[in-house]
């Protein structure tokens, strides 16, 4: 089923937003190529690249931890990332380094094909030993630096973290925002959707969320609530892929954007403004306004300026005379149907236009 999501990271475009998620010693290119139609990423890994991750590593399969340990990891990764991108599947490698220009060197022998994935994840204590993994979240200066010597390289780069370890996650996903990462894969654990949301709203990074993502139900709920993609690891088999994709690209053809997010006041996270009506009555509106420094006449300035030139300029018979501040096309609404029907829209049209909208406000925002 081909669907368009219009799904980019950078200027890569990404065919579904479904991963898999690097499995030590399981997930290289040949497991990605073999269930390559049904995800938009792959990610493979992780790979040690220095002394001290090499060290662990060879420790860690001493335990019996099918780690990564080519003897010569470059040419590895090129072999690797060549499967992938023969099935037309966007690379991503995922990398445990115990210093910044370990990242740096490794980007200038590659290239900027692939994503660079910073492993703060890993809770191996040989590997927090080297100063990888759960390390970089307890020293988030160290995941800093390793994060802007690959942008300094000019490469996408992704942080994969493991949610509840860093004493602040929101905290640092803006710090990783500003610092240049591209991306954000959260191993949510536990934690589930509501913890998810509070990232969303600290600043516009790539989500990619992890860990038991293996329902349409519980796809729908991490897309609701922040998440631009989903990975999947041990339930990464075709079967499981394939429901997902199919799944996902039925709701993305009936509804348009694909991970809509819930209305505001239903919990919604901070892209769901683009459903918000004009600020003339107590609602969550308000609160939110105020937290991010908005006066209700900038926000109706910055709606009105968000649909100017579009479709959702037009409708003034809604209640508010503009499509702009029309709520999400799963709430009822006569009036907003009626103006569709008279602009010849279909609500998936109308959907992907409250994306574009949001897209643009959440720019005005975390500018």
């Amino acid at each position: 089923m081909d669907t368009n999501f219009n799904l980019f990271i950078g200027e890569k475009l990404i065919k579904t937003p479904i991963a898999v998620a690097c499995m030590a010693g399981i997930t290289d290119g040949a497991y990605i190529r073999n269930v390559a139609e049904h995800i938009g990423l792959g990610i493979i890994g992780g790979y040690a690249i220095d002394d001290l991750t090499i060290q662990a590593a060879r420790a860690l399969s001493d335990q019996g931890r099918e780690e990564f340990l080519p003897r010569n990891v470059v040419e590895d990764i090129k072999g690797q990332v060549a499967l992938i991108e023969a099935s037309g599947v966007v690379p991503v490698v995922n990398i445990r380094a115990s210093e910044s220009g370990s990242l740096a060197a490794l980007a200038q022998e590659l290239d900027n094909s692939i994503v660079y994935e910073i492993d703060a994840h890993c809770r191996q204590q040989p590997m927090i030993d080297a100063r990888s993994g759960e390390f970089l979240l307890h020293h988030p200066e160290v995941l800093i630096a390793y994060v802007q010597a690959l942008k300094i390289s000019g490469v996408l780069v992704s942080v994969k973290i493991r949610a509840g370890v860093a004493s602040d996650d929101v905290e640092l996903s803006r710090l990783l925002w500003k610092a240049g990462a591209d991306i954000l894969h959260i191993d949510l654990m536990d934690y589930g959707y509501s913890y998810l949301k509070k990232i969303r709203d600290a600043s516009p990074i790539f989500i990619i969320a992890n860990n038991s993502i293996n329902t349409f139900e519980k796809a729908k709920d991490m897309f609701a609530h922040g998440a631009d993609m989903i990975s999947l690891a041990r339930k990464s088999d075709s079967e499981t892929l394939s429901s997902l994709r199919a799944q996902i690209a039925q709701y993305t053809k009936e509804h348009g954007w694909y991970n809509a997010p819930k209305q505001l006041c239903r919990g919604g996270d901070i892209r769901s403004l683009a459903f918000c009506c004009m600020p003339v009555k107590p609602c969550p509106l308000l609160p939110t306004l105020e937290k991010y420094k908005i006066s209700p006449q900038e926000f109706v300035s910055m709606k009105m300026e968000a649909v100017k030139g579009t479709p959702l300029e037009q409708g003034a018979n809604t209640c508010f005379g503009s499509l702009a501040y029309c709520c999400k096309d799963s709430t009822p609404c006569m009036f907003r149907d009626a103006t569709l029907r008279q602009a010849g829209l279909k609500k998936s049209t109308y959907m992907d236009l409250k994306r574009e909208v949001s897209k643009k406000l959440l720019k005005k925002i975390f500018s």
